[in-house]
């Protein structure tokens, strides 16, 4: 008898201690790092990247980082305008913001062959292909998770007996 009862005692604790709460793991990062800078500080880490992934000199670090400010200005307006914004755009609207997008980069590339030598230029494309490839590699494993928990949800409802 004293043994079934140290065994149940045992199993309670063992359970009991499992259910307790998990504690959150940290994460890596919390949000994007490059949020907790103010806009005058993530330029001038641009412009340093810039500056060893291209070997700009000085006249150049100079262009580039009106460049970048002007990029970022416009980048923080655009964000501030879409959270102002709480319906979704129109089909319409979606089409206005990407082509002035488009001709916004076309624009960049123009202002970039001018300040960049051909080297430099190659380079740049490149470095913009590959970070694009990146994001677009991120972006869909992101969106295969969130099929996948819209799958499980999905399937996890219909499982429910009304």
């Amino acid at each position: 008898m004293k043994k079934l009862i140290t065994i149940a005692l045992i199993a309670i604790m063992g359970v009991s201690s499992y259910a307790q709460e998990k504690k959150d793991r940290p994460r890596r990062h919390d949000g994007n790092p490059m949020e907790k800078f103010t806009p005058e500080q993530r330029n001038e880490l641009m412009l340093k990247k810039m500056t060893l992934d291209l070997d700009l000199n000085a006249s150049q670090q100079k262009e580039m980082s009106k460049i970048i400010a002007e990029k970022s200005a416009k980048r923080e307006a655009y964000l501030k305008d879409r959270k102002a914004k709480t319906e979704k755009p129109t089909s319409d609207e979606i089409f206005k913001m990407k082509s002035k997008m488009l001709d916004e980069q076309i624009a960049m590339n123009g202002k970039m062959k001018k300040i960049l030598s051909p080297e430099q230029f190659k380079k740049w494309d490149e470095l913009k292909k590959h970070h694009r490839e990146g994001m677009r590699k991120h972006n869909r494993h992101g969106m295969h998770k969130n099929m996948k928990d819209r799958n499980m949800k999905h399937k996890d409802s219909s499982r429910v007996k009304k």
